[in-house]
C-alpha cells in the first residue's frame, strides 16, 4: 500500500493520477474543504483520500521532543505531542520555553498516559 501525501489541491489532482498510490493524504488546511470532491475522484481510480487536522505523537525522550521542535514543521497539522517521559524532568522553566515553542507552531505538549492513538514517534 502505497500512500502519497499532496500539500495542495492542485498536487492531489495530480496524484489521482499517478499509478501505484492506494492512499492519498490531503495535508493542507483547506483539504477539508476538497475531501468530498476529491474523494469520489479516488474512488474511480481506487484511491481512498483522508484529510486529518491533527496527528499524534509519541514522544519517547526529553532530547526527542527538544529535536523535534527545533526541525521545521512541514504540516499545517495540530501535533499533540505525547511524552513517554516524565514531564517533572524538565525544570519548570524549560517546560514553559517548550510549551510556548509548541504553541508558536499550533502544537500541544501533553502527558503521556493521556495518549490513545498514535500516528508517528519522536525518538532519539
Amino acid at each position: 500500500m502505497t500512500t502519497a501525501c499532496a500539500r495542495s489541491k492542485t498536487e492531489a489532482l495530480r496524484l489521482l493520477d499517478t499509478r501505484g498510490i492506494t492512499a492519498l493524504d490531503l495535508d493542507y488546511e483547506s483539504g477539508w474543504q476538497d475531501a468530498i470532491e476529491l474523494g469520489r475522484r479516488g474512488q474511480k481510480t481506487g484511491i481512498r483520500v483522508e484529510y486529518r487536522s491533527h496527528e499524534n505523537i509519541a514522544v519517547k525522550s526529553v532530547a526527542a521532543l527538544v529535536a523535534g521542535l527545533s526541525r521545521p514543521k512541514i504540516t499545517f497539522r495540530q501535533r499533540n505531542l505525547y511524552c513517554q517521559f516524565e514531564l517533572s524532568a524538565l525544570s519548570a522553566g524549560e517546560l514553559e520555553l517548550l510549551e510556548a515553542k509548541a504553541a508558536k507552531v499550533g502544537d500541544y505538549i501533553l502527558a503521556g498516559h493521556l495518549m490513545r492513538e498514535v500516528d508517528a514517534e519522536w525518538a532519539d
